[in-house]
């Protein structure tokens, strides 16, 4: 009787913990998926949460990046502005140049020829058969108003300034004494400077009729050097 309390009282404690045991199982298995939600809830919000605060980051960057574009948009404009101001400057720079005929100039044009008349009558007034400086004026007169971008008279170039007068059998141009025959060279469309001159009634004529010989050729290329003073040359 003695041998089996022990042996019961052994039983029972055993079969108390495995009771135990089970009930503990039980309410963890019970519970767990109620902790497994919970903690996945947290986990999805936290997820989520960091996924908006990149978004936000994302417009944050994506702004500034279109601010940057926008700066950079403006300075090209700028630059491009300045760049045409600068181009358009060199042009009235190049232009002012040729105007003032400090600068050489290569292109296509005409050029006139005055010679004395080859035949003066007995008993006759030999100025009325010479070229005078009004007869190139005539001439030089009407290729700047043809458009004629540079003009010079027997290479000598002329200025907006310079000045043409007789000095006896001679020409003076600018200080610079020519003879006859005249070489008047003019840069431009050669189809309006020959036009022009050629007109009825117009320059040539004239010319003729003060017995002037007139020649008129087409250039497709002439090399006109810059003006020079005569100290320069």
């Amino acid at each position: 009787m003695r041998n089996k309390l022990p042996q019961k009282l052994l039983l029972f404690c055993v079969i108390v913990s495995l009771g135990f045991l089970l009930s503990f199982s039980y309410q963890q298995t019970k519970k767990s998926p109620k902790e497994q939600a919970v903690n996945g809830w947290e986990e999805e919000y936290t997820f989520r949460q960091e996924l908006i605060d990149l978004e936000e980051k994302n417009r944050e960057l994506a702004m500034t990046l279109e601010e940057k574009k926008s700066d950079v948009q403006e300075l090209e404009a700028s630059f491009a502005d300045q760049e045409s101001t600068l181009f358009n400057l060199v042009e009235e720079v190049e232009k002012l140049r040729m105007f003032t005929s400090s600068v050489g100039i290569e292109g296509s044009g005409v050029e006139v020829q005055l010679s004395d008349a080859s035949y003066i009558p007995d008993e006759q007034n030999v100025n009325q058969y010479l070229v005078h400086e009004s007869h190139i004026h005539k001439v030089v007169n009407e290729l700047k108003a043809s458009g004629a971008e540079a003009i010079a008279i027997n290479g000598h170039r002329l200025q907006h300034d310079s000045y043409i007068v007789c000095t006896g059998p001679v020409i003076t141009i600018d200080g610079y004494q020519s003879a006859a025959p005249f070489v008047i060279t003019a840069l431009g469309d050669p189809d309006v400077l020959e036009s022009s001159l050629q007109l009825p009634n117009g320059v040539v004529e004239q010319l003729v009729s003060d017995n002037i010989t007139v020649r008129v050729e087409r250039k497709d290329t002439y090399k006109m050097t810059p003006y020079f003073t005569k100290e320069e040359a």
